[in-house]
């Protein structure tokens, strides 16, 4: 396909997003005939920009691909069930803490359980996306002026893109494998952490650590020979150099703004890797 960028805002905010980057993204992007796959899709920000009439988008995170799969299929009672929701510190509480009650989210309805993931997503702490070791959401409450939780506009133009788009819940291998040679491929994993304490994404119990890291560092070489086209993020951290030498690299800078404290919000060098 010859890409055309529609510019789409996301219907999330995310932790590690690319929407800062999409300036450097969008060179980097080729013309392909196949289908775009993202096996970590996030929020999807390179997806909704590029905006491609077919498309695969993946991850390991079930609530996440719940609620896109509701944003495709069942809009209009998303929007519904999200009129419900305010922005109160006492709701936000009891809303996250309905994973700890009995049955936990197998009680609620797909919906319902997009509509809560929306709604913690609005109003949580900067689009922080955790879990414990239970796999219980743990970010804190968020402190905004006046949070958008439905954007009716913005759901409305994401769903109008991903009417036609697989969207599935399995492992970055199984995707990576099934990978065909006009396709184009996005890959956004977890990033190699910068330091022990900035692991801050954990979608579940597990970690996308080291092994996963190199094993994934294999696919990108395998594509390299097959001549597929790919483009890779990562952090700038001396073992993703070393895993990615011999592809092309490219070092960018994105302001980061997890931490609490705006002025520790520096910009972070991170890394475009692809074949082209």
């Amino acid at each position: 396909m010859n890409v055309s960028h529609k510019n789409t805002t996301p219907f999330l905010k995310w932790a590690g997003g690319k929407r800062q980057l999409l300036n450097q993204i969008r060179p980097r992007i080729p013309n392909f005939t196949g289908q775009y796959i993202e096996p970590f899709m996030g929020a999807a920000a390179v997806f909704f920009d590029l905006a491609p009439q077919r498309g695969w988008l993946n991850d390991i995170n079930t609530e996440l691909v719940n609620c896109f799969c509701m944003v495709r299929d069942s809009v209009d009672a998303l929007i519904e069930q999200l009129a419900g929701y305010e922005y109160d510190k006492d709701m936000y509480y009891q809303t996250r803490e309905l994973d700890r009650a009995k049955g936990g989210l197998s009680c609620l309805t797909e919906i319902e359980r997009a509509a809560r993931f929306i709604y913690l997503n609005r109003t949580g702490f900067n689009g922080l996306y955790r879990v414990n070791s239970k796999g219980q959401f743990n970010v804190p409450f968020g402190k905004y002026k006046n949070p958008d939780i439905i954007n009716k506009d913005r759901l409305l133009a994401c769903h109008k893109m991903l009417k036609n788009i697989l969207i599935t819940q399995s492992d970055f291998r199984k995707i990576l494998s099934s990978v065909g040679s006009n396709d184009f491929v996005y890959i956004d994993p977890p990033y190699y952490p910068l330091s022990v304490t900035s692991h801050f994404t954990d979608y579940d119990s597990s970690t996308f650590a080291d092994e996963e890291q190199a094993e994934l560092a294999d696919y990108l070489f395998y594509f390299n020979r097959k001549n597929i086209k790919f483009l890779a993020s990562n952090s700038a951290h001396p073992r993703t150099y070393e895993l990615y030498r011999g592809l092309n690299i490219t070092q960018v800078y994105a302001k980061r703004v997890i931490n609490s404290d705006a002025n520790k919000r520096a910009s972070v060098a991170e890394l475009l890797v692809s074949n082209q």
